[in-house]
């Protein structure tokens, strides 16, 4: 009933929402995906990005994408996931990739010093990989990076300085102001999830204030990443309007304005 009431407060003015990155493929959405995009749909939301952390996941975000006309698909392989990775694995996905629609973007790929699931060498040579997939399909990439934010910075600024401006998004922001401002530079989107909204989250809104309008977007990550107010429970893409809310407080808009601000950085970004 929670989520009822709390749906029927944003349904009043519908705003226009994409959630640009979630995973739609989990095992948590087996039973009740149609019913979690309705839900979506009845916020708002008109665009969902599933997306892709290796092979069977990366097909699978393809096949949901086919099957649900909301959706669209993001092919990768994700930094902790490399060491893993089949010798063909890659093949796979540049095929998945240069298929084309419903794949919009490659990733999620980047660096993470967080775990420990994948020598940093090996993380960077699949960093290259998909930016150089990317770059070859006109394509954006979807940008993982936890704890590694000045390694990041300096793998993009090397294909910046070699190749010009880097179509993509640092997925789930988390970092500092200067790394952001240093992708923004380089031609980067930034995106955030539910974490804005937590109460000691206090620093990552400054980050998210500071960013310009033109560069912003909004995700959940689902199923992780719950914003509040349904922190600890699953996350599904109808939530996004709360990160959007918080957002907008941020920067001074409205909800309506910051949704629309948002959605058309997608759909110029991922040419949705």
């Amino acid at each position: 009933m929670a989520f009822v009431h709390i749906l029927n407060r944003y349904t009043r003015n519908m705003s226009t929402l994409i959630d640009t990155h979630s995973h739609l493929d989990d095992d948590r959405f087996a039973s009740d995906l149609p019913a979690v995009l309705a839900r979506a749909a009845a916020t708002g939301v008109v665009r969902v990005l599933t997306i892709g952390i290796d092979l069977a996941t990366s097909t699978a975000a393809v096949t949901l994408a086919r099957q649900y006309p909301q959706l669209s698909a993001v092919v990768g392989i994700q930094p902790n996931h490399v060491a893993e990775a089949d010798p063909n694995d890659w093949d796979a996905i540049v095929a998945l990739a240069e298929a084309g629609t419903p794949v919009v973007a490659v990733g999620e790929s980047g660096l993470d010093r967080y775990w420990d699931k994948a020598p940093l060498p090996m993380q960077e040579e699949y960093f290259d990989r998909h930016l150089t997939l990317a770059r070859r399909l006109n394509l954006p990439i979807v940008i993982h990076c936890r704890d590694a934010d000045q390694d990041v910075v300096r793998v993009l600024r090397s294909a910046f300085d070699q190749h010009g401006p880097i179509r993509g998004v640092l997925h789930s922001y988390t970092g500092p102001l200067d790394s952001a401002q240093a992708c923004l530079a380089m031609g980067l989107h930034v995106s955030f999830a539910g974490m804005l909204t937590y109460k000691n989250a206090d620093a990552l809104r400054r980050v998210a204030a500071a960013i310009p309008h033109d560069r912003l977007l909004v995700e959940t990550d689902s199923p992780y990443l719950t914003p509040v107010p349904f922190r600890g429970q699953r996350n599904e893409p109808a939530h996004v309007i709360h990160t959007a809310e918080c957002l907008a407080k941020l920067h001074g808009r409205s909800l309506d304005e910051m949704a629309s601000i948002t959605a058309r950085n997608a759909r110029s970004l991922f040419q949705i």
